[in-house]
């Protein structure tokens, strides 16, 4: 069935000034993190001690280790402010009511016929299961950047080499995320909604 209401007399998808500018640091500040820690895996990887596989230069920021640390370090402190100021955000603004998963979400996996709604819900545990993802990373790497302040981080995951994998791990679990959430994005209202989280 077509709409008979005019292109231009729709209401476009709208969000609040907040919800951008999270999406906009959050993308600067992983972008950031992503390239500059490849740069630092390169200097002892995860896998395979010195000599293990190694990434492209050009997936790298930073130039050489102290390079890449000084720039992972800066962005990973844009990122936890801005993720640190979008919780009281979302808790002032209630906006944690629709975002995060509830129990509806998970009846209607169970029960739910329609496909629309699967997709909200699936949405929901998405976006809701990357929180404690970045949480870890950023423990993870707080361990990682101060040893000597906070050894029972390390002590948490058995080794030195546990936690750098652990922590290594965020990565690829980031990128699926990102993924899925602009697909699912895009299925449950389209280019549209999409585009609205940022312009």
């Amino acid at each position: 069935m077509t709409s008979t209401v005019p292109f231009k007399n729709r209401k476009l998808p709208s969000q609040a000034l907040g919800a951008k500018a999270f999406h906009w640091l959050n993308i600067i500040s992983l972008s950031l993190m992503l390239t500059s820690g490849l740069q630092i895996y390169n200097a002892n990887p995860v896998f395979g001690g010195r000599e293990g596989l190694h990434i492209p230069l050009i997936f790298t920021l930073g130039g050489w280790l102290a390079g890449g640390r000084h720039w992972h370090f800066a962005a990973m402190w844009l990122f936890s402010l801005n993720l640190f100021w979008y919780g009281i955000y979302i808790l002032v603004t209630r906006r944690w009511r629709h975002r995060f998963v509830g129990v509806n979400d998970l009846n209607a996996l169970q029960k739910s016929k329609n496909p629309q709604r699967l997709v909200y819900a699936w949405h929901r545990i998405v976006y809701t299961a990357i929180f404690p993802v970045l949480l870890l990373a950023l423990f993870t790497g707080i361990g990682m950047y101060k040893p000597a302040q906070f050894p029972w981080i390390v002590e948490m995951f058995g080794s030195w080499q546990a936690l750098r994998v652990v922590h290594f791990s965020s990565v690829p679990i980031v990128i699926v995320f990102a993924m899925l959430h602009s697909w699912l994005g895009r299925r449950a209202g389209g280019e549209r909604l999409t585009e609205s989280m940022f312009w």
